[in-house]
């Protein structure tokens, strides 16, 4: 071949080459709004309503203005709490003779101080039932809440409240069809789905974040307080958003927002909606929430525990203390047993566990399964109420 034909067979190669690339950039561009290309795109665009397969449930399509009628809608039940307390502080230098030779007795008087706490909650009745968190109203002297579109707050009152499960339910007297959210089902959320916080972050009000479920069944303690079965999300949880509502794509409460992670960026907690609607009625009549009770504290098993134990596995809980006077006090537990076996079956960690005492509730009368002194033994204990600390 000679030089003249090669030059024509290279241009006609690098001519379909070019024009193969001009093609698939076309496709590509094209396909940019497929399943296949761009998920999130392609959510978008979907269908207005779509099934999910697993529950059998019906949840709206995402649209460009989905979460904005959403947030439209209900937007207008979550309210701004705002709270006043008053201590009295003694003067720490009064027990110093000097001190009161030279400022005399008027200085022994204890002083007043006022603290203020901002926090966040949702109506959940047209007649002024509303929830938030426990530690949002917790010593306060005055409640005032302000709802979307009034420049004036109106008083509240504390109708029923739980310190374990951090929940509390207030009645405002404002009117008879006031807007208001309707509490959804906890136990269909699935990691992935779509979460839009509203509250009250830094005082800034009717703040709106969007982020997905991140995680289920969280546990974490917060002081005194122990937190169980948490979803964990990605949509921005700050000082002030206590006690708001974490919404699905229809407006329904899926949680209540209780907790961020101050190492971390990203991650906040709320309670699950279910959780709630297990105690919503006695909260909603003052009435007392019992709280089955084992009286130990516990640890999981670690594999330095199970070898210094001589215990085979890493399955159960290492009883750390046990609380005198308690039901395990009373049934013969020790400090260093290690639960395995929960009326015939297995115990595998601490959450476990838990979850157990929950369910089984004051005045069940369980067998447990012991691992002590390299053999297992048993041991009936009867639950109680938990004490008020």
């Amino acid at each position: 071949m000679d030089i003249k034909s090669r030059r024509w067979l290279i241009g006609v190669v690098l001519a379909a080459f070019f024009a193969g690339i001009a093609f698939s950039g076309g496709v590509l561009f094209a396909s940019g709004h497929s399943k296949w290309m761009n998920p999130v795109l392609a959510a978008l665009n979907q269908s207005p309503a779509s099934t999910d397969t697993a529950s059998g449930s019906t949840m709206p399509g995402v649209g460009p203005s989905t979460i904005a009628d959403m947030v439209a809608g209900a937007g207008p039940a979550v309210v701004r709490i705002d709270t006043t307390a008053t201590t009295q502080v003694q003067n720490p230098f009064f027990n110093d003779p000097f001190f009161r030779q030279f400022f005399g007795q008027d200085y022994s008087q204890p002083q007043t101080q006022t603290q203020q706490a901002l926090g966040s909650g949702f109506l959940i009745s047209a007649d002024g039932y509303l929830l938030t968190n426990q530690h949002v109203i917790d010593g306060a002297q005055t409640i005032e809440v302000t709802i979307m579109g009034q420049s004036k707050p109106v008083a509240a009152q504390v109708v029923g409240s739980d310190k374990d499960l951090d929940l509390a339910v207030l009645k405002i007297n404002d009117g008879s069809n006031l807007p208001y959210l309707k509490l959804g089902d906890s136990d269909k959320i699935r990691l992935g789905d779509w979460a839009i916080a509203i509250g009250n972050p830094y005082g800034l009000d009717h703040t709106v974040t969007v982020g997905v479920i991140s995680a289920k069944g969280r546990s974490m303690t917060i002081e005194s307080r122990s937190y169980r079965n948490l979803l964990q999300t990605d949509a921005s949880i700050n000082p002030g958003n206590s006690g708001g509502p974490l919404l699905d794509l229809a407006g329904e409460v899926i949680g209540i927002n209780t907790a961020v992670n101050q190492q971390a960026q990203g991650i906040g907690f709320a309670i699950p909606s279910n959780t709630v609607n297990d105690v919503l009625n006695d909260l909603m009549k003052g009435a007392h929430i019992s709280h089955p009770w084992l009286g130990v504290e516990i640890s999981n098993v670690t594999q330095d525990v199970a070898t210094a134990y001589g215990y085979n596995g890493t399955s159960g809980v290492v009883v750390r203390s046990v609380i005198s006077g308690g039901p395990a006090d009373k049934a013969g537990l020790q400090d260093g047993d290690i639960i395995t076996g929960w009326n015939g079956a297995s115990v595998a960690d601490t959450n476990d566990l838990l979850q157990k005492v929950q369910q089984a509730g004051v005045g069940a009368k369980i067998n447990l399964t012991i691992w002590r002194d390299k053999q297992s033994v048993t041991a009936s204990v009867t639950l109680v109420d938990q004490p008020s600390s």
